[in-house]
């Protein structure tokens, strides 16, 4: 059997053990990466090994693969918990403008308050404006349209993810309780 290096044109011959022995200690394997030995009992064994620069390709690919994967699970992990808080924090203004509406706590100036759900502490703020398109709407009661004036109840609520602020706002129409009985009393 010949064995040849890539870098030279001579054979080797390693027809016999000694052969192999000597071909062995001649430099001569069978191909780049793997070196021939002989085991005990005298055959051929064959070690498959990697090269340096192979080692340090790998390591500079992991080098690039793994921080862009840890920033990957990082911003996942981000928006996952930014959307599971901002259905609690829906439901918290939800809740605050019904409770607001029903009691009619929300004439009087802007209302705020804390509430905690499990370890996380959500802020809400409800707040009151006049609603322009009130006067401009067209209704068949024009003269009954000029008196009465629609509010708009914002209630804002903030919660903190991974150490920055985000908010979710509702808003919905309403008219002030005195102008409702001043309408039932017109009827």
């Amino acid at each position: 059997m010949k064995l040849a290096t890539r870098n030279s044109d001579r054979s080797c011959d390693a027809s016999s053990q000694e052969g192999i022995r000597s071909a062995l200690a001649a430099g001569c394997a069978g191909r780049r990466g793997v070196a021939a030995t002989l085991s005990a009992t005298g055959r051929r064994r064959y070690v498959a090994a990697f090269t340096l620069a192979e080692v340090l390709a790998a390591m500079l690919f992991l080098a690039i693969v793994i921080p862009t994967a840890v920033e990957a699970l990082h911003i996942s992990s981000l928006a996952g918990e930014v959307a599971a808080r901002k259905g609690a924090a829906a439901r918290i203004a939800d809740r605050v403008l019904n409770e607001s509406l029903v009691t009619t706590n929300w004439t009087g100036s802007a209302q705020n308050g804390t509430v905690s759900e499990g370890a996380i502490d959500y802020r809400w703020t409800l707040s009151v404006q006049g609603w322009p398109q009130a006067q401009n709407s067209v209704s068949p009661m024009n003269s009954l349209n000029s008196r009465i004036s629609m509010e708009m109840l914002t209630a804002q609520v903030t919660f903190q993810a991974q150490g920055k602020d985000y908010s979710v706002k509702l808003n919905t129409l309403a008219s002030s309780p005195n102008q409702a009985a001043a309408m039932l009393s017109l009827r």
